[in-house]
């Protein structure tokens, strides 16, 4: 699951289908939040595919996921030579991203993020990722 905003969205993968999708629908409805279905392709989790950068922006792979699916945010392709780039991670103000996808981290840098870089190669002889390894908890007034 990716949550921007008050939406959040559910990759449909060999994990996830549409019925596990329809009762997160239900649970998180009452506090205001819509789910809205990705299909995944390529990869095996939604944010091996894409995740957000910002408040208003995602990184991407279009080749993974549709990326009509997000047209309410502003949008950055990963570049090309580097599928698997769009596993970032989001701290508060900055963006945690992979030593290994250089031209993909200028382009998050371009758009205004501040992104920290770090190393996580041995996480990723794994198919991890930095979202893979992170458990993010905000308090009240956080």
């Amino acid at each position: 699951m990716l949550t921007v905003g008050k939406t959040v969205y559910v990759g449909l993968s060999r994990r996830t289908n549409a019925d596990g999708a329809r009762q997160l629908e239900h649970a998180v409805a009452p506090f205001g939040y819509r789910v809205v279905r990705a299909a995944v392709d390529g990869c095996l989790h939604l944010k091996s595919a894409v995740t957000a950068v910002s408040d208003g922006a995602v990184l991407l792979n279009p080749a993974w996921i549709d990326p009509r699916v997000f047209a309410a945010h502003d949008r950055i392709d990963v570049d090309p030579s580097e599928a698997a780039a769009a596993n970032v991670l989001r701290v508060g103000d900055r963006v945690l991203v992979a030593a290994a996808f250089p031209r993909t981290n200028d382009r998050v840098g371009q758009r205004g993020a501040q992104i920290a870089i770090v190393d996580v190669s041995e996480v990723a002889k794994a198919e991890g990722a930095l979202t893979c390894c992170s458990i993010l908890v905000r308090t009240v007034g956080s």
